[in-house]
C-alpha cells in the first residue's frame, strides 16, 4: 500500500493507493459494475473530479484488450502517467505490458521517472507504513 499526494486538487488529505490482480470470468463491463456497486456501497459520492473521496475503484487493464467505450476504456488512458499507479503495479507484475504502449510497466515507471516533468510525482509516492486494517 502506498500513500500519495493528490495530484489534480490539492487541498485534501494524502490518497492510499494500491494494486491488485485477480481472474474472473467476468466480462469487463461487468466487472466495472461490480467495481462502481463495491464503491457505492461504501459511500462513494462523486462530488467533485480529483476530490476527495473515501474510494476509488479503477480497472487498469483486462489481459491485453483494448477497448474504448462511453462507460470504460482499456487499457485506463493515465495509468502510464502516473508514479501512483505504476509503483505498485510493477511491485506486483514487472513484466506486465501495456496493449498500446507495448512497453512492459517496469519500463513506463522507468520512463516516467526520467522525465523531469514528472519527477516530483515519483517523489511523492511513498510506502504507507502504518497499519490500516
Amino acid at each position: 500500500m502506498y500513500e500519495t499526494q493528490p495530484a489534480e486538487y490539492k487541498d485534501q488529505p494524502w490518497f492510499l493507493n494500491m494494486v491488485l490482480e485477480l481472474e474472473t470470468s467476468l466480462e469487463p463491463l461487468n466487472l466495472l459494475e461490480i467495481l462502481l456497486e463495491i464503491e457505492g456501497q461504501m459511500g462513494r459520492k462523486r462530488t467533485r473530479r480529483y476530490g476527495p473521496r473515501n474510494i476509488d475503484l479503477d480497472l487498469l487493464l483486462y489481459d491485453d484488450l483494448v477497448l474504448n467505450s462511453d462507460k470504460l476504456t482499456l487499457p485506463h488512458p493515465r495509468m502510464h502517467e502516473r508514479g501512483f499507479v505504476l509503483v505498485p503495479l510493477v511491485e506486483i507484475a514487472p513484466q506486465v505490458v501495456h496493449p498500446l504502449l507495448k512497453k512492459n510497466v517496469e519500463k513506463l515507471l522507468e520512463d516516467l521517472t526520467t522525465d523531469s516533468v514528472s519527477e516530483k510525482n515519483e517523489s511523492e509516492v511513498r510506502l504507507y507504513s502504518e497499519k490500516v486494517f
